[in-house]
């Protein structure tokens, strides 16, 4: 497929090659819209990547262990070897995990939601659900909270980018 910009009013020209094209002519104006739509749709694959790479450096900071897991760095100050083999708490465990769980059961259903409410529809439900699930996490006082806000963030994720 060759992409071809043709005037300054944004209109884009493609040309399908190879098997099975048409090698018709297709005009597509490119539209704040669509640029807004696809930074969007492309900014939920990083949003994954980043949340998933912080929750993993966060439970190596001392502050946040004495907060929310205070076991487990009492385990850390008592260990004698690496600290990769105190980690044995299932809350920390289910903190680590909840997100790409959700994540995992939301891209499952997403597909059917999407029939029922169109893909606009499911971006906007998970914008909300991720944004939920962030206001939670920031305001978190207990375990309880930070679990619930990873799942609020995991369907979110997972309804946005498997209707990408």
């Amino acid at each position: 497929m060759t992409i071809k910009r043709t005037r300054s009013d944004s209109l884009l020209k493609f040309k399908p090659k190879g098997r099975g094209a048409e090698g018709g002519v297709v005009d597509v104006k490119l539209t704040k819209s669509v640029v807004i739509t696809c930074i969007v749709a492309g900014s939920t694959g990083l949003i994954f990547g980043y949340d998933v790479c912080i929750s993993g450096g966060v439970t190596a900071v001392e502050a946040f262990l004495e907060k929310f897991f205070p076991s487990v760095l009492r385990q850390s100050r008592a260990a004698s070897t690496s600290l990769y083999c105190m980690y044995d708490s299932q809350i920390l465990t289910a903190f680590t995990s909840s997100l790409s769980l959700a994540a995992l059961v939301s891209s499952l259903v997403a597909g059917r939601v999407s029939a029922l409410i169109g893909r606009r529809g499911i971006m906007l439900v998970g914008g909300c659900l991720f944004l939920s699930g962030s206001a939670l996490n920031a305001g978190a006082e207990n375990d309880a909270m930070l679990i619930i806000g990873r799942i609020l963030l995991g369907l979110g994720v997972g309804f946005t980018n498997q209707v990408i």
